[in-house]
């Protein structure tokens, strides 16, 4: 991917102290346009990565709520246009700038709001409008967020700063945001950005304030289970009586727990039917589970065909289906066992 930068704009911030005590500021250095960017040091530093922002994946439901790449969509209420969205028309105006002078009037709301986050993080913010050649007549709005590197974080001077940038800040860890998203080459969202912030702290995206995220895959999963126990207990009990109080208070435990334990509630075949709808929507939804020392991990969409659960003696019993079983750390004599006929193994779990 070739990108020709046409404006960007360079900031410092700094924040001294800690809390509700910190000093927290930003220092406009220098906004340039296509001719003063392909002669200065910013070309060699920013040489690729937009490239590489461009290509990194990202899942429209995440794997979890931690993922460090996720897709942002402009909240708009209901018979409304996207231009009721603040931080959309902000972005437009920075994506539409054509002096200099408007893309830092522009793109100076971007800082001024990064930097009243409650823990925002000093270093270089960088806002790029860009073309990429040979696809896109409509620019590209890139927010990058830079750590300094330790020996030479206390540069102050404005034309050693920009000389020396590749020695200043670093790419490492580096949180950006793209828009729009590039579902594919050739095809812009304009309704959503893409943002990165490597770090578990979720300070680069609380300055959106009208920017949401769509629910991670456990989300949509924890979802779908609490319909099935509430299509459940609509079923069971009556409505307001004191077994269906106390068993929604239970529910309500269970579902803020970070370790649940089985409940036994549903048959094998409701589970399966559950499941089922469930891997339909997200075929490759993980299962994962411990059977006290145990960690057992395959696909929900396992369970009832490979992978069985069941009671012996009031205790669980766990069965798993394979073709192939394979060894790769800690040789054991396991590794030569002839196996027994499931029968034996049944009879002996139930002698014990």
């Amino acid at each position: 991917m070739d990108f020709e930068i046409t404006f960007l704009s360079f900031y410092v911030v700094t924040v001294e102290g800690k809390g509700d005590q910190s000093d927290k500021r930003y220092k406009h250095f220098q906004t340039i346009d296509e001719n003063m960017y392909e002669e200065s040091a910013l070309k060699g530093f920013l040489d690729g990565e937009l490239a590489r922002i461009v290509n990194r994946k990202v899942e429209r439901h995440a794997k979890n709520d931690t993922v460090p790449t996720k897709l942002g969509h402009f909240i708009v209420e209901e018979n409304h246009s996207l231009d009721s969205n603040p931080n959309y028309n902000l972005f437009q105006r920075i994506r539409h700038a054509k002096t200099t002078e408007e893309f830092k009037a522009a793109n100076e709301t971007l800082v001024i709001n990064y930097v009243d986050t409650s823990a925002v993080r000093g270093g270089a913010f960088l806002v790029i409008q860009a073309k990429l050649r040979k696809y896109y007549d409509d620019p590209i709005v890139f927010v990058l967020k830079c750590d300094f590197e330790p020996k030479v974080a206390s540069i102050s001077d404005e034309s050693t700063l920009i000389k020396t940038v590749e020695m200043a800040i670093t790419t490492k860890n580096m949180k950006s945001i793209q828009y729009p998203y590039m579902e594919e080459l050739g095809l812009l969202s304009e309704s959503e950005l893409k943002i990165h912030q490597a770090s578990h702290a979720r300070y680069f995206e609380d300055f959106l304030k009208f920017v949401s995220y769509a629910e991670s895959m456990p989300e949509i999963v924890k979802s779908q289970v609490m319909t099935m126990v509430y299509d459940r207990i609509d079923e069971v009990f009556e409505e307001e009586s004191e077994e269906r109080q106390q068993f929604e208070a239970a529910m309500e435990v269970w579902a803020a727990s970070p370790k649940r334990e089985i409940q036994e509630h549903f048959s094998s075949e409701e589970v399966i039917e559950a499941a089922a709808q469930i891997v339909e929507h997200t075929p490759e939804i993980e299962l994962a589970f411990k059977a006290d020392h145990f960690s057992i991990k395959g696909m929900l969409a396992d369970f009832g065909e490979n992978l069985h659960i069941a009671k012996v003696n009031g205790r669980y019993v766990v069965m798993l289906e394979a073709d192939t079983l394979q060894f790769e750390k800690g040789f054991s004599p396991i590794e030569f066992l002839k196996p027994d006929e499931i029968h034996h193994v049944i009879d002996k779990i139930k002698q014990k």
